[in-house]
């Protein structure tokens, strides 16, 4: 996390690349938004796509490349056992969800997380509430809280514990079990005087995956899906398109209802 307390003119050597979704490396999203945050995407290494920031001198090209390179399969091994949970909470076979994905992991990525703290009473929105686009989102908290999640329409924070990940479920696994499982809506609110850092990983799915809800939970049991198939890489570039080039209003935010079945459309 060293890395955000460089100058901002050092900072922006590690722009995000255009062209690619996600796109990795920095992004200060005060620049075009109200998210108080700012973030360096990483993905896996194998892509060799990464963008590696050159200080503080510790985190060089060469020190970040060997230990991103060390903790990506540690968080791969990670998403497979909380994949093989999943898929038996569901009543599917225990390695249903890694091979549903081929066993793919090059769409996974990291992602380093800044929250400004809070210098005006208007500027607790850290990150606005939302729901993850992928399967599963893993997210390690330092001592500051600020995170949040939507039950029963009641914001409860998710306060830090030392050794505790958080585990999200995301909206490929509402869509695939027909809301059986629902993707979490959660918030980050910035907290007075202090900073907030998280590490985020994100399960993902491959962009070319054809996402629909699984037969077991529609066909099989006698109900109509919720929703109509998609592309992923469709509904990734929406949600990316979404974060770097706000909708003037609120209610133009593509989530997952953009691909809704209506009762109406279920009738017809």
């Amino acid at each position: 996390m060293e890395f955000f307390n460089n100058p901002m003119e050092e900072k922006k050597k590690s722009l995000l690349k255009p062209g690619l979704s996600p796109p990795p490396g920095y992004v200060n999203f005060q620049d075009f938004s109200n998210d108080g945050n700012e973030h360096f995407l990483i993905l896996s290494p194998s892509s060799g796509l990464n963008i590696y920031p050159e200080n503080p001198p510790e985190f060089g090209n060469v020190r970040t490349f060997f230990f991103i390179k060390e903790i990506f399969p540690n968080l791969v091994e990670l998403s497979w056992l909380m994949e093989r949970i999943v898929s038996i909470s569901l009543g599917l076979a225990p390695n249903f969800l890694t091979e549903y994905n081929n066993d793919d992991r090059s769409c996974d990525f990291l992602k380093a997380v800044h929250y400004f703290p809070i210098e005006k009473a208007d500027q607790i929105n850290g990150t606005p509430a939302h729901k993850d686009a992928n399967c599963l989102t893993f997210i390690f908290q330092n001592d500051v809280g600020g995170l949040e999640v939507l039950k029963n329409e009641q914001w409860i924070p998710i306060l830090p514990a030392k050794g505790a990940i958080v585990v999200n479920i995301g909206d490929v696994i509402q869509v695939l079990s027909n809301d059986k499982f629902k993707s979490a809506s959660h918030r980050v609110i910035r907290q007075k005087g202090k900073s907030r850092c998280s590490i985020v990983f994100f399960d993902n799915l491959h962009g070319d995956k054809w996402i629909e809800p699984l037969p077991k939970f529609t066909t099989e049991i006698g109900e109509s899906p919720k929703y109509r198939g998609f592309m992923y890489k469709e509904y990734l570039q929406l949600r990316v398109k979404n974060k770097l080039d706000p909708p003037a209003r609120p209610e133009d935010d593509i989530n997952i209802t953009h691909y809704s079945i209506s009762t109406q459309d279920q009738g017809n």
